[in-house]
């Protein structure tokens, strides 16, 4: 005999059989039992879910002369009748390529004669959909009064297609997919039956593989069979299913939530040379992103995920990244996906969405947004603004006179360099009533700048207060302009940096000798605005101002009053000032 495909072989013949569909299941038992067949039947769902096996089991039912709950015996006249191939009791008809109005005619014509074998004559339209509108229309008026013998079973994957006049005239029965344990059960079954030795990660990735269809699960499981000469392991079915290897796709996406693009970049690379394309690359990147999901989200996620322990340790590990990054690649690689549909080199897609990934700080979404404060405040929580600060200090006070200390951190140059004192510095620059409504309100000023806007070391003698800079010192036009409206428009404009402005806006400026003095009394802003990223920001804007030397002061709250009325009495001379 021919060898017969597992979905085939173990097609159910009972009801009992059948996976899940219990709600179909029991309404038919019933009808069975209780003699009340319906004329038309709508069997409609998702492939591979059991509609045309159940439509083949409830025909030879009807027409069983001794039904065992609701499954017929298989053993009685009419049993072995309707189980010969040459019997028209039971017709099967293929509306895929059988729907042309001239088949439904020939059909209506030859639904009028009795059965042979059985009390009824049941007729199995599969894939009913495909049938044209003429057809619909020649078949309409018999599937709404036929015979007394004739009974209809429709079977479809989209009852959207079918006409109305024909969805009114049938008892609708919709199944469902079929969960993921019961597929694995099923599949245990099948293999202790083969004598198959198996694992059961091997199992739980069939079952997952199969997507809630019963026939593409055990299609897997015969080609999965078929390649495994010893015991079917977790590896053979990766094998089978062309999936990339798994270390390789969890370190791809390691390296994208840590942004790390060159790294992804090169893995991607190595992924595409072992001769995997584009589509099933980003299919494995959303599956393994789905994992660390169901891991970060899900206590019971190893139950779940069903896979080796080495392989969930990976997925937990990776699963410690920021939520908003996970579903910020999820998002990114299910968009890559669609429009790999729609383009010319899948390919360039895919590295479009790497870099999308690995370079927040150039996509202006608003997840990357969000994704990008929540680690500022991840920064800011653990203290590493001050641990910065500290190191920067340090090497400040380990260089040598006279020359400026470079920050390891990111090559930042310290601000705090030893300068010759300034003179006629003028005050009026330095002071601010209100910084935020300056900064909004005050008249734009245009900077020019050359063509590198830094200070040499041969204008660090420079006043950067003169009314008259040098060449090589960039000043803001338009004469007398306070150095933290200056700073904050910057911030607002030019650079355009929110978070900074923010942190900035409530500072208060003074100045000792030659160097610029910023004041604040609260330390989580005194932290965040010494960071060294931070630093160099303000550093290069007030270098563009011809101000090289500045330093930012924690001070209490007291200070800060005594500093501010200070302020207002050289801004306001002669005025009384009242203090409440």
């Amino acid at each position: 005999m021919a060898y017969l495909a597992f979905y085939r072989m173990f097609r159910p013949d009972t009801l009992d059989k059948v996976v899940r569909q219990e709600h179909i299941v029991k309404i038919l038992k019933n009808q069975i039992e209780s003699g009340k067949i319906g004329h038309a039947y709508l069997f409609c769902g998702p492939r591979g879910t059991g509609k045309t096996s159940v439509a083949k089991i409830f025909a030879r039912a009807i027409n069983c002369e001794h039904p065992q709950n609701g499954s017929p015996c298989g053993v009685c006249p009419t049993c072995r009748a309707l189980a010969e191939g040459s019997n028209l009791d039971i017709s099967e008809i293929d509306a895929a390529s059988n729907n042309g109005v001239d088949e439904m005619r020939d059909l209506r014509e030859k639904v009028q004669y009795p059965p042979v074998a059985g009390k009824y004559k049941v007729y199995i339209i599969d894939e009913v959909h495909m049938l044209t509108s003429s057809a619909f229309n020649a078949v309409l008026k018999t599937l709404e009064e036929p015979p007394a013998h004739a009974v209809f079973i429709l079977a479809t994957t989209e009852p959207q297609k079918i006409p109305a006049t024909i969805l009114s005239r049938c008892m609708r029965f919709d199944f469902k997919l079929i969960p993921q344990r019961d597929l694995e059960g099923l599949l245990k079954n099948i293999l202790n039956k083969i004598g198959k030795d198996y694992e059961e990660e091997a199992v739980a990735a069939i079952a997952r593989a199969g997507a809630g269809s019963a026939r593409d699960t055990l299609s897997v499981a015969d080609m999965c069979v078929s390649y495994s000469a010893g015991k079917l392991t977790y590896a053979d079915v990766n094998a089978v299913l062309g999936s990339a290897d798994f270390y390789k796709i969890a370190e791809f996406v390691r390296m994208l939530l840590t942004e790390d693009c060159g790294g992804a970049l090169s893995g991607a690379e190595e992924v595409f040379s072992g001769g995997k394309s584009a589509g099933v690359f980003v299919k494995d990147i959303l599956n393994f992103l789905n994992s660390v999901s169901v891991a970060k989200m899900c206590r019971n996620a190893k139950d779940i995920l069903n896979v080796p322990e080495e392989m969930f340790a990976v997925i937990s590990d990776i699963a410690s990244a920021d939520g908003h990054k996970i579903l910020r690649a999820t998002e990114i690689f299910v968009k890559a996906e669609s429009d790999m549909r729609y383009a010319a080199d899948p390919r360039v897609v895919l590295e479009t969405a790497v870099l999308r990934c690995t370079l927040p700080s150039a996509d202006y979404n608003i997840d990357s947004l969000i994704a990008r404060v929540a680690a500022l405040e991840k920064k800011v929580a653990e203290g590493n603004f001050a641990a910065a600060h500290t190191a920067a200090d340090a090497a400040v006070q380990a260089a040598p006179p006279g020359r400026a200390a470079k920050s390891e951190n990111r090559g930042i140059t310290e601000v705090n360099s030893v300068r010759p004192a300034a003179s006629d510095v003028q005050t009026d620059f330095l002071h601010s009533g209100n910084a935020r409504a300056t900064a909004f309100y005050a008249p734009e000023t245009e900077v020019k700048t050359s063509q590198k806007a830094r200070i040499s070391s041969s204008d660090a003698a420079a006043d950067p207060f003169s009314s008259q800079p040098s060449a090589q010192t960039v000043r803001p036009s338009g004469g007398k302009t306070n150095v933290l409206a200056t700073l904050l428009r910057a911030l607002r404009t030019t650079h355009k940096n929110a978070v900074l402005f923010t942190l900035c806006s409530d500072l208060i400026c003074e100045q000792e000798g030659a160097k610029v003095i910023f004041f604040t009394d609260n330390e989580t802003v005194h932290r965040a605005i010494s960071r060294p990223d931070n630093a160099k920001i303000l550093s290069d804007i007030l270098l563009e101002c011809g101000i090289t030397d500045f330093e930012v002061r924690l001070s209490k709250k007291d200070d800060s009053l005594s500093r501010a009325l200070d302020v207002l009495k050289s801004n306001f001379g002669g005025t009384d000032i009242d203090i409440k």
